[in-house]
């Protein structure tokens, strides 16, 4: 199976200017392609993953990538795909979202490789020493106005009640100068994108044939939706993040593991190296068996894995085994705060754990699992209670919680039955 053949068996095929004249051109060598991506926040989330994975598959077909940090569109804003105004970023904060951008595209695209190392490029290097005028005279004229307004990013905003600046409608001259640039400087021949690009690529693609008689190609990818059509990548807490300080990686892998069935194939395909085989072996087990959810774990732990790397995963495989009840044994601290951000909570103070220590009939009715220390007691004995996975046996019903529970110096991990936490917080 050619790159192609396994870019639209994966549904990673929206638009390309002329499919047939890129499929030919791959077959004679190399390629050099980019995809940009706007410094807009100091991270990317993973509705970002598909540009960075696009550009990997292609590396790892032997191809040469670039991966474009928009300093200079990151100014501007791109109206595409929404219905209002971006807020205008300052100098320092765009220098500070780019510095934390790199280190994550760096995590999925190989700059080290010996044959064709990936290439990080910054569009204000070639951007800002261009005059107001400059621009004007060799980019502006050569995009009439019908053409622009046409552009489906434009015509949205233009009939919307907001409106477009002056300042996002010019974006897409900059990304098309982008392409002009990158096609002068390093034979850069392709473009690829989600589908809301569509117009800002073939701008670029114009652009360089009236500029320079070259060709070049375009390639859009779909944009990733759930299945009520809404946006990819939000949470009732916001925005899935690249960066594992604002997304953990437990996190991340629970997000993957909570897809909906009816997308964890096509997420399969698209989020994952797996091969043809393997991915359609978890299609058939999914179709005959949903239960096991195999399709969504296998899904969220190549995710994981690529973004965060094995260790990483490792840890946050422990940290969901702990909500079924593994063993805590030498968690990480960092993992087990995963658990805790997941569970229920209740405070407790030093002073109560001092001996003789918190009943743990009370623990249990404080920490809302019991509804009186009579049922906390009934629970103790039916065998259903576990203090941090451990299971209390019936003689707990005069235990008592003392600072040697302690998790950490900081918590105490209560169960009741299989599936129900509490965590009690020392304040």
């Amino acid at each position: 199976m050619t790159l192609l053949e396994d870019l639209q068996w994966r549904g990673l095929l929206a638009d390309c200017t002329d499919l047939d004249a890129l499929s030919k051109r791959l077959t004679e060598g190399p390629i050099t392609l980019y995809c940009g991506f706007d410094p807009t926040g100091d991270s990317l989330h993973v509705g970002h993953l598909m540009g960075q994975l696009t550009l990997k598959r292609f590396q790892l077909d032997g191809h040469h990538v670039m991966a474009l940090a928009g300093g200079a569109t990151g100014m501007v804003g791109d109206p595409s795909g929404r219905s209002s105004e971006r807020n205008l970023l300052t100098r320092e904060q765009l220098s500070l979202n780019i510095a934390c951008i790199k280190g994550q595209l760096a995590k999925l695209l190989d700059f080290d490789a010996t044959a064709n190392p990936a290439r990080l490029v910054d569009n204000a290097d070639w951007t800002a020493p261009i005059s107001f005028l400059d621009f004007l005279r060799d980019v502006g004229k050569y995009f009439p106005l019908n053409v622009m307004l046409a552009k489906d990013s434009v015509k949205s905003r233009m009939e919307g009640d907001s409106g477009i600046s002056y300042t996002e409608f010019s974006y897409q001259l900059l990304q098309a100068h982008d392409f002009y640039h990158l096609r002068k400087e390093f034979d850069c021949e392709l473009q690829i994108g989600g589908s809301d690009q569509w117009g800002n690529i073939t701008a670029g693609t114009d652009l360089v044939r009236k500029k320079l008689g070259a060709h070049v190609w375009g390639w859009t990818f779909p944009l990733i939706t759930k299945s009520d059509g809404t946006k990819f990548g939000k949470t009732a807490g916001g925005a899935v993040w690249l960066d594992a300080t604002k997304t953990s990686p437990y996190k991340l892998y629970q997000f993957f593991v909570n897809t909906e069935d009816a997308k964890v194939s096509e997420y399969l395909r698209k989020f994952t190296f797996l091969p043809r085989e393997e991915i359609e072996a978890l299609e058939a087990k999914h179709a005959a068996n949903p239960g096991p959810r195999e399709a969504h774990k296998a899904l969220a732990r190549e995710v994981t894995r690529l973004v965060h790397g094995q260790a990483a995963l490792d840890a946050a495989l422990k940290a969901s085994d702990i909500l079924f009840g593994a063993e805590i044994g030498d968690t990480s601290e960092e993992t087990f705060r995963d658990v805790v951000g997941e569970v229920p909570t209740n405070e407790i103070t030093t002073a109560q754990l001092a001996a003789p220590g918190f009943a743990l009939t009370e623990a249990l009715v404080h920490a809302g699992l019991s509804q009186s220390k009579g049922q906390a007691k009934k629970d103790i004995e039916g065998g259903g209670v576990y203090v941090n996975n451990v299971k209390a046996d019936a003689t707990a019903v005069t235990r008592a919680l003392t600072t040697a529970d302690l998790l950490f110096g900081k918590h105490v991990l209560l169960r009741k039955g299989k599936r129900t936490y509490a965590v009690l917080n020392v304040t």
